[in-house]
């Protein structure tokens, strides 16, 4: 059960990754990560550049010159930025469920509003909504991705606790209803961020 929002250390990560494939700027990190998200989100600046600067600082980046864009601000990974690469991709990669539990537990919160009685939002004025119909095309698009990169998709008929103990998960949640806690108020520590405002942008929240 995550008590935070998306997984910390997400974005740092993901920079060192775009940083190791060339040289970039702050904001051809910001429109490189929203394609990635298929271009429903986009880091704020506040979160990328604190970021680069820290790399700077930490000795995980350097600034490089170019004559042709002599007023751009690039960034490229130095030695021991690969090296810390390594250690983050060692780190992210334990962090699955963390994504598991962000995904489902918006979808859970979205369906909420759908249905539970005890929310009544009014509808919104660019036609998206929260019903049956909306939570169908999410589902739908999810699907289709799946079969884009994975293949065909095969329904999974456990129920959470049986998917858990096939997969020899023993610290799994006793039931998905965890899933729904994303509680804003909750910081888990991350050895990247140090700053309350990177931290925040980080995939943490400290509103």
């Amino acid at each position: 059960m995550r008590k935070s929002g998306p997984p910390r250390g997400l974005i740092s990560y993901i920079v060192l990754e775009l940083l190791e494939e060339k040289p970039r700027y702050g904001y051809e990190i910001l429109k490189e990560i929203t394609d990635i998200s298929g271009g429903h989100w986009e880091p704020s600046y506040g979160s990328v550049y604190p970021i680069l600067y820290k790399f700077e600082e930490e000795g995980y980046a350097e600034r490089i010159e170019r004559e042709d864009e002599p007023d751009r601000k690039y960034f490229a990974l130095t030695d021991e930025g690969h090296d810390h690469l390594a250690e983050k991709r060692t780190e992210v990669g334990g962090k699955a469920r963390d994504f598991a539990d962000v995904i489902l537990g918006f979808y859970h919160m979205y369906v909420a509003f759908a249905t539970d009685e005890r929310f009544d939002v009014d509808p919104s004025d660019d036609d998206w909504c929260f019903d049956d119909e909306y939570s169908g095309w999410i589902a739908e698009q999810v699907i289709r991705h799946h079969e884009r990169d994975f293949g065909e998709f095969e329904r999974v008929p456990d129920t959470p606790e049986e998917f858990h103990a096939r997969q020899g998960d023993a610290d799994a949640p006793d039931d998905d209803a965890s899933d729904t806690d994303t509680s804003d108020d909750d910081v888990s520590e991350d050895p990247d961020d140090d700053r309350p405002e990177e931290a925040a942008a980080d995939g943490g929240t400290n509103a």
